[in-house]
């Protein structure tokens, strides 16, 4: 049967949000749609980190029905899948490439874009471009939060394990290695880019009235935190109270463990693709740290995503809730300090607006039926 091998594509660049999107795309379309996936990768060891029975040093090994292939120069012979996806515009081996336009078949060709709120992403969804100089068409596939994209990645019953794990809270902080949340006590989720606010918004935890408990995974935000507390050393194991806030440093979590950590806490700070999306399923108040880049191009993806995102909030939420997401991303200390109390008395309202936000996507089919359902169509 045609349709059934697929190949994707991915480089990882400096973080884990295309190689989490890819390893997630790959082990839903081997377990829900029954396809034969391998996982073209250049870093083994960033898949490692969130997927630690994976081998660094394997060229080949089959994981969670799921062949991984170590991406290396020169590519070697393979051959070639039914469908390709070339996640994030990753670019293609040359041979690869040479090989698709000389087989009888072609195969269906897939750019899988980043995710985007913006009004165009609807109108390029799906669009074939061409090959300038080989018989190929490569289609540009963009997840989206809109009837007009290809959706979001959302395993089955995703809502149900969700569920059923904030059924039973003590369980869930006892599987993350932590004490239940205490009386009276917010716990907070921090993944981030290195931020010029995090100090600041950290002081403001401790000094407020709120009792804080901040739980953050092993990267670039514990690194943040450890050098602004100075001392004791703030490591992986370790927790620290000042004031109000007490802080957690917790281990780089697998996908899962992640995913657990998002539906447990009360207000999740992401970064990002993967983070972000997972934290929609969450169905928990959020802060987005979007990705930077030249020129501040991601403000205005930021503040698409911001339009959709709080266009049934009431006015004095919405406009709390964007003061604070986009003082955060800009990196503003004083302002994000300032917003925190505002953005605080909202939360009430944010929690429910979060389950309705994500029962409205749950509405939609998800990214990996929607890539199986575009694939069978050109075949």
């Amino acid at each position: 049967m045609r349709g059934k091998n697929w190949d994707i594509f991915c480089t990882v660049v400096d973080n884990f949000g295309d190689i989490g999107v890819c390893w997630r795309l790959a082990r839903q379309l081997a377990a829900e749609h029954n396809m034969q996936v391998r996982l073209w990768v250049d870093d083994l060891y960033s898949l490692h980190r969130f997927c630690p029975e994976i081998q660094v040093s394997s060229e080949e090994q089959a994981q969670r029905g799921v062949l991984v292939r170590h991406w290396v120069t020169p590519f070697p012979r393979s051959e070639i899948a039914d469908v390709v996806i070339e996640a994030f515009a990753c670019e293609l081996p040359d041979s690869y490439l040479a090989a698709m336009a000389e087989s009888p078949r072609k195969p269906v060709w897939i750019n899988l874009e980043y995710l985007s709120a913006q009004d165009w992403v609807g109108n390029c969804h799906g669009l074939p471009s061409p090959h300038p100089s080989l018989p190929l068409t490569k289609y540009f596939f963009f997840p989206g939060f809109v009837e007009k994209s290809g959706g979001l990645l959302r395993e089955a019953r995703l809502v149900q394990r969700r569920d059923a794990c904030r059924a039973e809270p003590a369980a869930g902080w006892h599987g993350l290695g932590l004490p239940p949340s205490g009386p009276e006590e917010t716990s907070v989720s921090m993944f981030c880019y290195e931020n010029p606010a995090l100090p600041e918004l950290l002081d403001a935890w401790a000094a407020g009235e709120v009792r804080v408990r901040c739980l953050i995974p092993e990267g670039k935000a514990l690194i943040q935190t450890a050098a602004h507390l100075g001392h004791p050393p703030f490591q992986v194991g370790v927790s620290f109270q000042r004031g109000n806030l007490t802080l957690y440093a917790l281990p780089f979590l697998s996908q899962d463990d992640y995913d657990r950590l998002l539906w447990l806490c009360d207000l999740n700070f992401v970064r990002g693709e993967d983070s972000f999306v997972r934290a929609q399923w969450a169905a928990q108040p959020m802060v987005w740290h979007i990705y930077s880049q030249q020129d501040a191009a991601h403000i205005a993806k930021l503040d698409a995503f911001l339009a959709l995102y709080c266009e049934t909030l009431p006015a004095p939420a919405s406009l709390a809730c964007r003061d604070f997401w986009m003082a955060w991303n800009r990196g503003e200390g004083a302002t994000v300090a300032a917003a925190w109390q505002a953005f605080w008395r909202i939360q009430p309202d944010l929690k429910i607006h979060a389950a309705h936000w994500s029962r409205q996507l749950c509405g939609q089919a998800d990214l990996a039926q929607q890539l199986v359902r575009f694939s069978e169509n050109l075949l």
